[in-house]
């Protein structure tokens, strides 16, 4: 229960024993009828002005008045009354205000959370952002703070100096019940003395029991002393009655008030009046009081009653919000692995909020505690969101990589001729393509267009080179006869190394032509080594330089075919271990030789491995300058 809901109801500050005859605080004195009528007018005044003074103030009117105002209009409000030092007028409006500008500040934080969400990154939320119209206002209230604490004090001064100055009327009321003075003369200064009383403002609250206590005794007293006439005496019991009636018309008229707060602020206020009203005829008191007490007696149910309600409506609050806790802490726990579904589980989260928003307050004592763990669950599911797109962002760009470098294969060979082994090659590619995950949106769509136009460049050469096939084959066997003619009938000059690089030309000449109809493939390609090999008899140019060059035309064709880098490898890795063999067979035959006596058939045996180590050593020649071919290439 909120603390100002803890206070004392207002019936259990009555007094019921001051209904008794001997007590009047209140007792007026009058010499005649119409200073009476007088003084109950002017006090019908006062209460007049003051219900007017009420009205001003009214709760639900400020509230509905700053509710109104936007967030500037607010800070201007606050700037400008704390220029005042009238601290129980500002008091009346600040307290309106400041729920009034917190329930603003609120709401942005909700919406701007809510905003986070939907972006998936309710970090956000946590970081404090300077607000300068917050900044205004809370330097504001500090100004108004200051000053009510100087208030304060001043009024604390001013209650101990009330408390001094109504214990000094307590001494003259004494000296007033034991003076011997005429009955006239004494009630004038009783008179007085009560008058002043009442002027004077608030004492302590730790004297304000005790001091009250004397100053009715003291009154009883008196009027013990004096033995008041009576007709003076019913004449104030009289007055004290239609006080206290009027007292129980305006309880009961709280009754039609709708607002809680309102009507108990009321009632405590008539209860106070009601204390500070003398008693009443005798024959009238029972029936008033019930009649004041029956009226506050319901009032006090119906306050329960609400706030019962609302306890009640509080509670099934804190249920929905559990429920939806439990929601959210189920979806935050699920591990998507996609992001359809992660797209699904958001918007659930969404709505969950959604609802959360139109739901009430859960009771104050668990209320933040329910939000801390609706926020948690949805804190968790937007990081394992954010976790789970970082992570996908990462393979996103490990693909993207992994599609580029398929791309940059592919346009490599996309200009090949040789169909069947880059027609393969590209569909080893395209499989590869398919295995890899999501790229980016923004460089899907891109990449595609790159890898698929290197494909279509070279499916489209390949198709319209087969629908040609015939023509072009044709050609080229034109071309290759021409060329064989031209090797057989080419002028050599004298310069041996000039001759050599027109045949390694025209051997490149011939690679560089396509494919001839397969029926003539083998018979032309004899006829043209057997015209090369003419000429390197012709030209007397030696074996190894002939293998050379052949070994060179062989490596120009495998580099224009696809993965020409691993089979160069492949070639020199086999060159290499070609060429460590053959000095490992040469070292053990060397070895043998060593170990044949002189005889006529160990000689057999030596001129054998003789003949074996020449030839190893004249094909490590050969191998190396095949080396040195690959090392170039």
């Amino acid at each position: 229960m909120d603390k100002k809901d803890q206070k004392l109801k207002p019936e259990s500050n009555i007094d019921k024993s001051a209904e008794g005859d001997k007590t009047s605080d209140s007792v007026k004195t009058v010499t005649d009828e119409n200073n009476t009528k007088k003084e109950t007018e002017n006090e019908n005044a006062n209460i007049g002005q003051k219900e007017k003074n009420e009205n001003q103030q009214d709760e639900e009117a400020l509230t509905n008045k700053y509710e109104s105002l936007s967030k500037e209009e607010l800070v201007k409000t606050i700037e400008e009354l704390v220029k005042t030092d009238d601290i129980p007028d500002i008091r009346k409006h600040i307290g309106y205000i400041k729920v009034a500008f917190r329930n603003i500040i609120k709401d942005e934080s909700l919406d701007e959370y809510q905003k986070s969400m939907q972006k998936g990154d309710t970090t956000a939320e946590d970081e404090q952002k300077a607000d300068p119209l917050k900044e205004r206002f809370d330097k504001a209230f500090d100004v108004y703070k200051e000053k009510k604490a100087l208030h304060n004090k001043e009024l604390e001064k001013q209650k101990t100096n009330n408390l001094k100055i109504k214990e000094q009327i307590l001494d003259e009321l004494r000296g007033l019940i034991e003076s011997n003075e005429e009955l006239k003369q004494t009630y004038d200064k009783f008179r007085e003395l009560q008058d002043k009383w009442k002027d004077i403002g608030p004492v302590p609250q730790n004297s304000k029991s005790t001091l009250w206590n004397n100053y009715h005794f003291l009154v009883e007293k008196f009027f013990d002393k004096v033995k008041i006439n009576k007709e003076l005496k019913d004449l104030d019991l009289k007055k004290n009655l239609e006080t206290k009636t009027e007292l129980c018309e305006k309880a009961e008229e709280l009754l039609l008030e709708n607002s809680i707060t309102k009507s108990f602020k009321k009632l405590q206020k008539l209860h106070e009046a009601w204390k500070e009203t003398g008693p009443v005829p005798k024959d009238k008191k029972d029936d008033i009081w019930e009649r004041f007490k029956a009226a506050t007696e319901k009032l006090n149910k119906r306050r329960t009653e609400f706030y019962k309600d609302l306890r009640e409506e509080q509670e099934k609050n804190y249920s929905a919000k559990l429920a939806l806790c439990e929601k959210a802490e189920a979806i935050a726990e699920i591990k998507s692995e996609s992001i359809k579904e992660w797209q699904k589980n958001t918007e659930e989260i969404n709505e969950l909020f959604k609802v959360w928003k139109t739901i009430g307050f859960a009771p104050r004592e668990v209320n933040a505690e329910v939000w801390s763990r609706f926020r948690k669950a949805i804190d968790d599911f937007f990081k394992n969101k954010r976790d789970f797109f970082k992570e996908q962002r990462e393979k996103q760009k490990d693909n993207y990589n992994k599609k580029l470098n398929l791309c940059v294969q592919a346009e490599a060979i996309k200009d090949s001729d040789d169909w069947k082994n880059t027609t393969d090659s590209l569909i080893e590619l395209q499989k590869e393509w398919k295995s890899i995950g999501y790229v980016s949106p923004k460089l899907s769509n891109k990449i595609w267009k790159r890898f698929r136009k290197a494909c279509d460049d070279f499916f489209n050469r390949k198709a319209e080179y087969y629908a040609n096939i015939q023509d072009i084959q044709k050609e080229n066997l034109d071309k290759k006869l021409n060329l064989i003619e031209k090797v057989k009938n080419f002028d050599y000059s004298d310069d041996k190394n000039k001759n050599l690089e027109d045949l390694k030309a025209f051997q490149r000449e011939w690679m560089e032509i396509g494919h001839v109809p397969i029926k003539e493939k083998n018979k032309i390609q004899e006829e043209f080594r057997k015209a090369i090999d003419e000429q390197f008899e012709k030209l007397n140019i030696n074996k190894n330089i002939k293998n050379t060059l052949s070994f060179q035309t062989k490596i120009e064709k495998i580099k224009q075919s696809p993965n020409s880098d691993n089979k160069i490898r492949k070639e020199r890795n086999y060159v290499l271990n070609k060429i460590t063999e053959l000095k490992n067979n040469i070292n053990l035959w060397e070895n043998n030789i060593g170990f044949f006596a002189s005889s006529k058939k160990a000689d057999v045996l030596k001129s054998e491995f003789q003949q074996k180590i020449n030839k190893a050593k004249e094909e490590i020649n050969i191998l190396e300058e095949k080396l040195k071919v690959l090392k170039e290439s």
